[in-house]
């Protein structure tokens, strides 16, 4: 149920997330408090970010005397997460002063009048030069100016079990040259290992982002250049073999039974399963995910604890279609921390924000939360160096990593691109009738700027 409204998506969002954690006390509507919202995970478990959040929220009570921090954590999928804040943000009665943006939201947001620019306040804030472009250019709107501080960014590839591998004959520095490769592995994988799931590939409107982000994209973006946008025309993209090939992949994927059953592909709540109970389990030989996994298997991690994740599990790049240059692919996203137009206390919410960027919190944060770091005095860092393994082959990823169109309209072209692998994945439609569908859905909803291609 989603209650329309925003006093009521609060009051929900506080029971979702069981308990309102707080640090200090108070109603959060007085002149001294700062409210922040940010998303925490459907299984309700303490994680990462939770703990991160809190200890920066005490931090910055030491250093403000008579402040106080409330926090909102708001237990939702992603896509849940992005209604409910947006809802919350409406209205100056429910709207935190603090809120973690999705970066692929900031600019729809930016659009519906929902956030605050931050020029001024960062023109004045010398940490900001140490901040890489690509994460500046992550927040900033169409007009120029700047809605958030990014906290890190992520690159995406694939994970897979080693011990699997070598049960299935397969080498322990598995690098597949195509998208062949991958579908051969996961076949050999299904012939030889039995009770195991070949392959992981976010899929349809459950997972939100997470399908159509490090899913869809994955493989689209490795078909050729500009098979979404067409930056040079100003134009959305239609009609191409690349988009229709990568629903071919999800096809074959799900027809041939090498991923999860349909009804768990398809669920909200795939994403904490996959990494909280089949990868642990060992029961899933390769996933298509991001660089930040690790973090779901230390002692704080919000899944499970498992120590031997990083002699068990490899990474490899995932590759272009058919091994064109460069020969691998990635998207790169992450978040910001931003203030909504309708902050009460937007003073107070800048003064945390620089708390939470801070270069100590900032390291801190990568560290803990196995996050890529967007500060270059933190890249530099040889705590972050060795923080987690595999940092370095994530690392590796930006210099090829893509980026989603951040332009106002993506976020319902990601919902489209969504409704469109649903289809394909449930086997309701073929990879070219949820092509076409899909454009022309996307013609209607951009204002029939687009262009076809082949």
């Amino acid at each position: 149920m989603r209650p329309t409204a925003p006093l009521m998506l609060l009051a929900a969002a506080v029971v979702a997330a069981g308990t309102l954690t707080a640090c200090g006390s108070g109603p959060g509507s007085d002149q001294n408090t700062v409210k922040v919202a940010f998303i925490k995970d459907t299984n309700g478990k303490v994680t990462v970010r939770d703990d991160y959040v809190r200890l920066v929220a005490r931090q910055f009570e030491r250093s403000h005397p008579g402040k106080k921090v409330r926090l909102i954590p708001v237990q939702a999928s992603e896509n849940d997460y992005y209604t409910k804040i947006q809802q919350m943000m409406r209205s100056p009665r429910t709207a935190p002063d603090v809120v973690y943006e999705d970066t692929f939201l900031v600019n729809s947001d930016i659009t519906a009048g929902l956030l605050r620019p931050l020029d001024d306040r960062l023109r004045t804030w010398d940490d900001w030069r140490q901040f890489e472009p690509a994460a500046k250019s992550a927040a900033r709107g169409q007009d120029g100016r700047t809605y958030g501080v990014p906290d890190g960014t992520d690159t995406r590839g694939l994970w897979f079990n080693k011990k699997i591998f070598k049960q299935a004959g397969l080498p322990a520095d598995w690098r597949p040259r195509d998208w062949a490769a991958v579908l051969d592995a996961a076949r050999t994988v299904k012939r030889t290992v039995p009770g195991v799931v070949p392959l992981n590939v976010f899929t349809g409107k459950g997972a939100g982002e997470a399908a159509v982000m490090q899913g869809f994209e994955m493989l689209l973006y490795g078909t050729g250049a500009d098979q979404l946008y067409d930056p040079a025309d100003r134009k959305w993209v239609t009609g191409t073999r690349g988009f229709k090939d990568s629903l071919g992949f999800l096809d074959t994927v799900y027809k041939e039974k090498l991923g999860p059953d349909v009804s768990d592909a398809l669920s909200p709540h795939i994403q904490t399963r996959v990494a909280a109970e089949l990868l642990p389990e060992e029961k899933l030989a390769i996933d298509l995910d991001g660089s930040w996994l690790g973090q779901q298997w230390q002692k704080t991690g919000g899944g499970r604890p498992w120590p031997a994740w990083s002699a068990t599990l490899g990474q490899a790049p995932f590759p272009t279609q058919h091994g064109a240059p460069p020969g691998k692919v990635s998207l790169a996203g992450g978040w910001t921390w931003s203030v909504p137009r309708q902050a009460r206390q937007p003073e107070l919410a800048w003064q945390l924000i620089k708390t939470f960027q801070t270069k100590a919190n900032a390291l801190e944060w990568c560290v803990r939360g196995a996050q890529i770091a967007v500060r270059k005095d933190v890249a530099a860092d040889p705590r972050y160096r060795t923080s987690v393994p595999g940092i370095g082959f994530f690392t590796g990823l930006v210099k090829v990593s893509r980026y989603r169109p951040a332009l106002p309209e993506y976020p319902r072209v990601a919902a489209a691109i969504g409704e469109a692998m649903e289809a394909v994945t449930a086997g309701d439609s073929s990879p070219e009738k949820a092509a076409a569908d899909y454009d022309t859905t996307l013609a209607s909803l951009v204002g029939g700027r687009t262009v076809a291609k082949p």
